[in-house]
C-alpha cells in the first residue's frame, strides 16, 4: 500500500498488519471518498457489510480477498465479538485490513466496539470517515436537513427496536427541539416513532418522509405527514433500507427533487466490457445519472514471448510492394506497441524500407489508440466490422500487397476472404488471448438483480463479452430471455441471440454510440 497510507498507530510487533476502518457511504459509488477508493483497491482483504452495493463490490480487485459480515435488520449471521476478532485475526497474519462499512462508520455503525477490540489487541488502525446516509439520501430525495426559513438544526436518531420491542427514544424532547428529525434503520418501528412522536405532542400535519434506498438507481420517496406516512408507506410496499425524515424541510421535496430527473436516475446498467476499457462508458452512464456495475466478463492476456509476430514483422519490412498494418481493437494497438518495446523493435524499421506502409482500422476507437501513438490510419470503414474492414482493404489494395494483422488470438474469419480473394499476402497474428473471467464475489447478487428486474440491460462489446457473461452467471442457472442486451454490433447481437436475450444494437460501433443507443431505450423524457 502507498507509504502514506501508512501512518497512524505504530505497533512494536512488525509483523503485524493494519486495519482500516472505512465508511463506503450510502451507495452511490460517486460518494465514495478518494481514500476510501484507494484502499479498495489496495488492501489485502476486505470485511464488508450488507449495505456495500453491487456496484461498489465491482471495484473490488478480483485478487483481493473477501469477508461478508452482512448485517440486516433482525438478521446478524455474523454477531459483532466475531467481526471484531475476525479484524484482529487478520491483521495478525500481517494483512491490510479493510473494514468496509455502509454510510459512515461512527454514525450507528458500531466503528467505536470495532476499534476499542483493536486498542486492546494493539492493533495499528486508520478511520476513514465516509458521507452518512442522515444527510446524502434526504438531499438526493431533495429534502436539506437545514434551512434558515424552517429549522437551524437536525437530529440522527436510531430507529432500532431493543429486543423487547421497545424504543430509547426521548420524543419529548426531540418535539422540542424543533429541528429536522432522520430517523436511521427505522422502517419496522415507524408505526412506533410516529406515535411517538404525536403522543409528545407534535403535530399529526407535520411533514414528513420514508426514502428508501436513496442514493441509488433504486431509490423512492413517500412523502406526507406524521400523520398519514405509514399509510402511505403500506401502500407503495416501502421495504427496507429505508430511513425516515420528519420536519418542515419535506415539504420542499416536491420542489427540490432531482436525482430521478437525470437523463438516466432510476437506471442501473451492467457493463461486461474488460476493466482496461470499461472506465469510458461507464463514465458516460454515470455522468448520465445511471447507476454502473462493473462485472468484466474477460479479461485480455499478451502472448509473450511473441516470436510469429517478431517474424511477421521482419517479412513486412522486406516487401517491396504495398503494405497494410491491420488493427482491430484499441487493446491489440496498445499491446502492439507494448509488444514493440519488450521485443525492443524500433518502429521506424517497421514503418521503414521498400514499400509503402498503410494502416487499417476497424473503427473509430481503435483509430482513436493509433492517433495516440502519432498514426493516422487510411481506412476505417463506415460500418465498423471486420467483414467491411477486409472489404474496404481489397478495394483500396492491388495484388500481391502485403498485409500484416495484429490481433486476438480468436480474431473474427470475416475479415480475410476479401482479402485473400484479392490475392493478397496476409499474416494474421495474434497479439493477445482472451480469457473469461468469473466474479464469484458479484456473481449471486447480480443473478438475484437480473431476477428482480433491478438491472436495465446489459452491454456487450464483443461475442467473447457475451459468451463470457454466460460462462460467469452460469449458462442453466439464469434467464438470458429477460436480459435486454445492448451490443456494440451484429457479431455481438448474434452471439447475445443465441441465448434468448432482447437485443438491442448501437447505431455505430462506439462508445459514444453505445450511450446513445442506452439513452434513447432509457432514457427519462420528463
Amino acid at each position: 500500500m502507498n507509504e502514506n497510507m501508512n501512518a497512524g498507530k505504530i505497533n512494536e510487533n512488525s509483523a503485524c498488519g493494519k486495519v482500516w476502518l472505512a465508511g463506503a457511504g450510502p451507495g452511490d459509488a460517486g460518494l465514495l471518498t478518494v481514500k476510501a477508493a484507494h484502499l479498495i483497491g489496495n488492501a489485502d482483504v476486505i470485511v464488508y457489510d450488507a449495505l456495500i452495493s453491487a456496484e461498489l463490490l465491482s471495484r473490488i480487485p478480483q485478487d483481493t480477498e473477501t469477508i461478508y459480515v452482512g448485517k440486516h435488520s433482525g438478521n446478524h449471521p455474523v454477531p459483532q465479538h466475531e467481526i471484531n476478532q475476525i479484524l484482529v485475526r487478520e491483521a495478525k497474519k500481517g494483512k491490510e485490513v479493510l473494514r468496509l462499512k455502509g454510510g459512515d462508520p461512527f454514525v450507528f455503525g458500531r466503528g467505536g466496539e470495532e476499534l476499542e477490540t483493536l486498542v486492546s489487541e494493539q492493533i495499528p488502525f486508520e478511520v476513514v470517515p465516509g458521507i452518512t446516509s442522515s444527510v446524502a439520501v434526504p438531499a438526493y430525495a431533495g429534502i436539506p436537513v437545514t434551512h434558515r426559513d424552517y429549522t437551524s438544526s437536525f437530529h440522527v436518531i436510531t430507529g432500532h427496536a431493543r429486543k423487547d420491542g421497545a424504543l430509547s427514544i426521548d420524543f419529548d424532547s426531540l418535539v422540542r427541539l424543533n429541528g429536522t428529525l432522520v430517523f436511521l434503520m427505522s422502517v419496522s418501528s415507524m408505526e412506533k416513532i410516529l406515535k411517538g412522536l404525536t403522543d409528545a405532542g407534535m403535530d399529526p400535519d407535520m411533514p414528513a418522509a420514508v426514502l428508501e434506498r436513496g442514493t441509488t438507481a433504486g431509490q423512492r420517496r413517500v412523502t406526507a405527514t406524521v400523520g398519514t406516512l405509514k399509510a402511505e408507506s403500506d401502500r407503495v410496499g416501502i421495504r427496507t433500507p429505508a430511513i425516515i425524515v420528519v420536519g418542515k424541510v419535506c415539504a420542499l421535496a416536491d420542489e427540490l427533487h432531482w436525482a430521478e430527473d437525470r437523463p438516466l436516475g432510476g437506471r442501473q446498467f451492467l457493463l461486461t466490457r474488460p476493466r482496461q476499457n470499461m472506465s469510458v462508458l461507464a463514465g458516460k452512464l454515470r455522468d448520465l445519472g445511471a447507476q454502473v456495475i462493473e462485472m468484466p466478463a474477460i479479461h485480455t492476456e499478451p502472448i509473450s514471448p511473441n516470436e510469429p509476430l517478431k517474424c511477421a514483422l521482419e517479412r513486412f519490412g522486406q516487401h517491396e510492394g504495398g503494405k497494410w498494418l491491420v488493427f482491430t481493437s484499441p487493446i491489440g494497438v496498445n499491446v502492439f506497441f507494448d509488444t514493440l518495446k519488450e521485443m525492443k523493435i524500433d518502429l521506424r524499421s517497421v514503418l521503414g524500407g521498400t514499400g509503402k506502409v498503410r494502416i487499417g482500422a476497424i473503427g473509430s476507437a481503435t483509430a482513436d489508440a493509433l492517433c495516440g501513438y502519432g498514426l493516422i490510419p487510411d481506412a476505417v470503414p463506415k460500418t465498423y466490422s471486420a467483414g467491411e474492414l477486409g472489404k474496404e482493404l481489397a478495394e483500396m489494395s492491388e495484388p500481391g500487397e502485403c498485409v500484416l494483422i495484429a490481433r486476438a488470438e480468436k480474431g473474427s474469419p470475416d475479415l480475410i476472404p476479401p482479402l485473400t480473394e484479392k490475392g493478397l499476402y496476409v499474416d494474421d497474428i495474434p497479439l493477445y488471448c482472451t480469457v473469461y473471467e468469473v466474479n464469484t464475489l458479484l456473481k449471486e447478487e447480480v443473478v438475484r438483480m437480473l431476477q428482480n428486474g433491478e438491472i436495465d440491460a446489459v452491454t456487450f462489446t464483443s461475442a467473447s463479452t457475451v459468451r463470457g457473461f454466460v460462462r460467469a452467471m452460469g449458462e442453466n442457472e439464469t434467464d438470458y430471455g429477460s436480459v435486454r442486451a445492448v451490443c456494440i454490433g451484429e457479431q455481438t447481437a448474434r452471439a447475445a441471440a443465441e441465448y434468448g436475450m432482447q437485443i438491442e444494437i448501437s447505431d455505430q460501433a462506439s462508445m459514444d454510440a453505445m450511450a446513445e443507443k442506452i439513452l434513447e431505450l432509457f432514457g427519462n423524457r420528463r
